[in-house]
């Protein structure tokens, strides 16, 4: 059995930007970038046509909004100023190292997570109480290409700890999102229904239960 784990909302919490699109045009003028008067509305707008379940990067997405504005700049200053934009206060959330221990005892461990700003999550590791080698593999939407519920995440998360996609449980905050592990026959632990403080007697059980699956 292989666990992951849900960064956002799950594992810790994370501050964002009350208005992305104001923070990001804040970073986009320290960096000499002429932001469009309807800068707001440009941000809102669809510009990269992308198939369904798929994830845009964020600085991707940026920088199609400043060109629909005819906005001539360094190409960089999108990824900068949007990785500038979303740097986080973090907190890791109570139980969340005991869940991860617990994952640990029974499989390898993994982050698989929505997050469609660069280096978003590492930092926010680096800023948890976790240390990288607490995971056997981190995935990203981001990095993947796909947002959950996509199943093709989920694909990849249980293809990197080495097991089969059914035998994944996952740990998430969102039924929309973390419960589209069950479309590729995965097990969701889903935090609406159990605290994380619950998380490692859950996974107990569902050890339990493979166990005597195979008796």
């Amino acid at each position: 059995m292989g666990v992951s784990f849900d960064l956002f909302g799950t594992l810790v919490t994370a501050d964002r930007p009350d208005d992305p699109a104001a923070a990001v045009a804040a970073e986009l003028a320290k960096r000499d970038v002429a932001v469009p008067d309807d800068w707001a509305e440009a941000y809102t707008e669809v510009h990269v046509d992308a198939p369904d379940g798929a994830e845009v990067p964020l600085p991707a997405h940026v920088s199609r909004a400043l060109a629909s504005r005819d906005v001539d700049y360094d190409r960089n200053a999108a990824r900068r100023a949007v990785v500038a934009a979303f740097d986080p206060a973090v907190e890791t959330r109570s139980g969340a190292l005991d869940a991860v221990d617990a994952a640990r005892e029974r499989g390898p461990v993994a982050i698989c997570s929505n997050c469609s700003v660069p280096e978003l999550v590492g930092r926010t590791l680096v800023r948890s109480e976790f240390e990288r080698d607490d995971f056997d593999a981190i995935v990203t939407s981001v990095g993947c290409g796909w947002r959950k519920p996509a199943p093709e995440i989920f694909e990849l998360t249980a293809d990197e700890l080495g097991v089969a996609a059914s035998d994944l449980v996952h740990v998430g905050d969102d039924p929309r999102t973390d419960g589209g592990i069950d479309a590729v026959g995965g097990t969701a632990v889903l935090l609406e229904n159990r605290s994380l403080e619950g998380v490692p007697e859950r996974l107990a059980a569902l050890t339990a239960d493979e166990h005597s699956s195979h008796d």
